[in-house]
């Protein structure tokens, strides 16, 4: 990673544009929700590749990859299987604000909203939130500082939907795959493992 070199103001820039754009997402209550998260996390992948343009490196798509991807979505799931059975009996407000997440979704098809999380808004967010923002601030304040200071960015941008169950997922999913990135230093397993455990707990088996 050290040949990128670290530039504070297009990465803060970003940072305020993707709060910008999650805030309209999330808060906004105009248009459908799948559509805005889709058209946020890939005008934050297109803008990290002008950004960043030397990106074929981060992708190494083999059988190992696809296997990272694979078990770690799988773990991602059960985890977080295991965290709404534990917050639902202790937190009161839990199990309402679960909901809330699964009801942004009303209405749209479930095809389509598989079809937006595998092949957009999946790939895009690791594109800009590991693939971008993680790796600059790698650079910058190393391996442990730039993964954990690019989760809380990941986390706080989800502030604005007031949901915090939502916010505390995006915190866990975001350390997750952060975590996923600074070892393997690969995006190809990342990305699997976001696109299929987005689409299998958001639209094709959803957290009981």
């Amino acid at each position: 990673m050290n040949q990128y070199r670290f530039a504070w103001k297009p990465v803060a820039a970003t940072v305020v544009l993707a709060a910008l754009l999650w805030w309209m997402t999330f808060y906004l209550q105009f248009g459908v929700f799948w559509f805005k998260i889709a058209f946020s996390a890939f005008v934050l992948a297109v803008l990290s590749f002008f950004l960043q343009p030397a990106r074929l490196m981060d992708f190494r798509i083999n059988w190992r990859s696809i296997a990272i991807g694979l078990v770690s979505a799988a773990l991602l799931y059960l985890l977080f299987w295991a965290g709404k059975t534990l917050s639902t009996a202790l937190l009161p407000f839990a199990g309402d604000q679960i909901g809330a997440i699964y009801d942004k979704g009303e209405g749209t098809p479930q095809w389509l909203i598989i079809l937006l999380l595998f092949f957009i808004t999946g790939p895009c967010e690791e594109i800009y939130w590991r693939g971008y923002l993680q790796r600059q601030l790698m650079v910058r304040f190393g391996g442990a500082g730039g993964w954990l200071l690019a989760t809380l960015c990941y986390a706080g941008v989800h502030i604005s939907s007031g949901n915090f169950m939502l916010t505390a997922a995006a915190g866990v999913a975001g350390a997750f795959w952060g975590i996923m990135y600074w070892r393997f230093k690969d995006l190809s397993p990342v990305i699997i493992s976001h696109c299929i455990w987005s689409t299998f707990i958001f639209a094709v088996m959803p957290v009981p």
